[in-house]
């Protein structure tokens, strides 16, 4: 559905995005994450017709984003990071206008307002002026504006900022409910949101790609231990020396200790400990309250791929 090629971008002599190549297959939803001044925006302008690239090659749907602008315009819907909105009409009047010059024929209009009103909770504010709405409402009638013409992808920049959690839930179920109907590209900071959001994740540094994958896979490629959390009933000290010395464990630390102790141990790749950790603590007479293996968090991941330390 999206094919993106070698695109690179210059400001002058400065490259904002550099060789970039990903696809986004149709139906799917990418999480497409960096730093600030990685380059996300700059390709999702260009994506979106905004701008023109250096060099490189990008299509969706099959049409050309530099040659064939129009076709492309037609197929996608985009929510920036700000909104454009139109403070003095109703939100009503807004879908309205949006919808007219997005080539929403005159007699499907008023269904798709009303459509895409429900799916975005803006039931009780329609007849509002957008003005008087807070924050959150202005994002969900930026979404809303992104989806009025129903179109086959989605381009969105920070989609739940300003929205509280409540919204924040209703909106990533929004996005993960648009998959197989619309192809999604979802640039965000908030990690976690990306994780139960996302299928596969690129990430951009310095404008680069520097990972593409699933959350899982990126977890598992830059995992260099395996690491279990271990909660005992048994003084501290005691515990800690004990776990230390079971073979295969590199590093143990504790994560809190208010009655119980939490430890989060690292042990050797691909080497499971944690019978030989059960039975060290059994063996002691304390009590075994919890033994897990943790993941490492897309947070890890990108940190890890992203910074220099």
């Amino acid at each position: 559905m999206i094919r993106v090629e070698n695109l690179t971008r210059y400001y002058g002599n400065f490259p904002a995005i550099e060789d970039v190549t990903f696809d986004v297959d149709k139906g799917e939803i990418l999480g497409f994450l960096g730093p600030n001044g990685a380059g996300k925006s700059t390709t999702m302008r260009i994506l979106t017709c905004y701008m023109p690239a250096t060099s490189g090659k990008a299509t969706v749907a099959g049409f050309d984003v530099f040659e064939q602008s129009m076709e492309v315009r037609k197929r996608i819907g985009y929510l920036p990071e700000h909104p454009p909105l139109y403070p003095d009409l109703t939100v009503d009047t807004y879908l309205d206008f949006v919808a007219k010059i997005k080539g929403v024929p005159a007699q499907e209009r008023k269904k798709a307002i009303d459509d895409v009103i429900d799916r975005v909770g803006l039931q009780d504010v329609r007849n509002r002026t957008i003005r008087k709405l807070s924050k959150g409402f202005k994002q969900r009638v930026g979404l809303a504006q992104a989806l009025v013409h129903d179109p086959e992808v989605l381009i969105l920049d920070e989609p739940t900022v300003g929205l509280d959690p409540k919204q924040i839930i209703e909106v990533r179920e929004l996005i993960k409910s648009l998959a197989g109907r619309h192809t999604v590209i979802l640039s965000t900071h908030i990690l976690p949101e990306v994780s139960m959001t996302c299928q596969r994740v690129v990430i951009i540094d310095k404008g680069r790609v520097v990972a593409e994958d699933t959350p899982e896979n990126l977890s598992a490629k830059v995992k260099s231990t395996e690491r279990i959390l271990v909660e005992v009933e048994g003084p501290q000290d005691e515990v800690k020396q004990k776990l230390t010395s079971v073979p295969g464990v590199k590093n143990v630390s504790l994560e809190n200790a208010n009655g119980t102790a939490r430890f989060v141990i690292d042990s050797e790749l691909d080497k499971d400990i944690r019978k030989d950790l059960a039975n060290t603590v059994v063996s002691q007479g304390w009590g075994l309250l919890e033994l897990r293996p943790m993941d490492v968090s897309l947070e890890e991941v990108f940190l890890r791929l992203t910074t220099k330390e």
